[in-house]
């Protein structure tokens, strides 16, 4: 891809680095019409003008793409609003970039895999074609052109190793709904926790631009706290679990002994 500076697709009237609002929605990932809302909305800066053209440089490029990163994570407009107006604020640039950044870090870091329709089919035999819908649904695999999507080629991996093992599929499915579940639940907690006791407070203070480093150093704390938090708990439900199964199982094979 062309870097933004260059020339030819710059245009006529355009500084070095500069392009057009085409240009910049193509390298975006994204349509003119949005690139255009967003600016009437305040999310995006406006252009340098050029008598009826506008040209854009880095900065938006960086900008847009945080928008709709933030917008495929659900965040609201006004939320991303907030963030934007924090550079008219009196915010430096260097800390609004610094807590955009921690705000759009990725929470997986795994590379998607895509899987051919006949990898699939190694991976789990004789599978009907409603487990395959339902593995969609569970946003397990993402139709694509080439095939099958997994973004998490590890939760793929358990469910293939389940099913070897000989749990059935439509159970190992079962299983994955309830984790989708539960791990929504815990999510929306973990993000109730910031925003109404940590961000909430920094917003009726009138976001002031001294505390905003604060608060980015916060929510980079809190990404690994999940995991510290959420493993040790599972770990010591697996082992009260295990260990009643365990129970039941040798208190099963020594009435079998004895009566044998």
């Amino acid at each position: 891809m062309p870097a933004m500076g260059e020339r030819p697709e710059a245009g006529i009237g355009a500084a070095e680095g500069e392009c057009s609002v085409d240009d910049l929605a193509r390298r975006a990932g994204t349509t003119v019409r949005n690139v255009r809302l967003y600016q009437e909305r305040g999310l995006l800066p406006p252009p340098r003008r050029d008598g009826r053209r506008g040209w854009y440089n880095d900065d938006h490029l960086r900008r847009l793409r945080l928008v709709l990163s933030m917008l495929g994570r659900g965040y609201p407009l006004t939320a991303i609003r907030e963030l934007t107006d924090a550079l008219a604020d009196g915010r430096t640039l260097a800390d609004v970039l610094g807590f955009e950044d921690a705000l759009a870090q990725p929470f997986l870091t795994e590379e998607p895999q895509t899987l051919s329709p006949e990898e699939l089919l190694e991976l789990f035999p004789d599978s009907p074609l409603e487990n395959l819908q339902r593995a969609v649904e569970l946003e397990l695999l993402v139709p694509g052109a080439d095939g099958f999507v997994a973004p998490s080629p590890a939760l793929l991996d358990t469910g293939a190793q389940l099913v070897a093992d000989g749990v059935p599929l439509e159970a190992v499915l079962d299983a994955a709904a309830e984790i989708r579940a539960a791990t929504d639940r815990l999510a929306q907690r973990f993000v109730a926790l910031f925003t109404d006791h940590v961000w909430q407070p920094f917003v009726d203070a009138g976001m002031p631009a001294a505390d905003l480093p604060r608060i980015t150093a916060m929510l980079q704390r809190q990404r690994p706290l999940v995991a510290k938090a959420v493993m040790p708990a599972l770990a010591q439900a697996m082992q009260r679990h295990t260990d009643e199964a365990a129970a039941r199982a040798a208190t099963l094979l020594l009435q079998q002994v004895r009566a044998s």
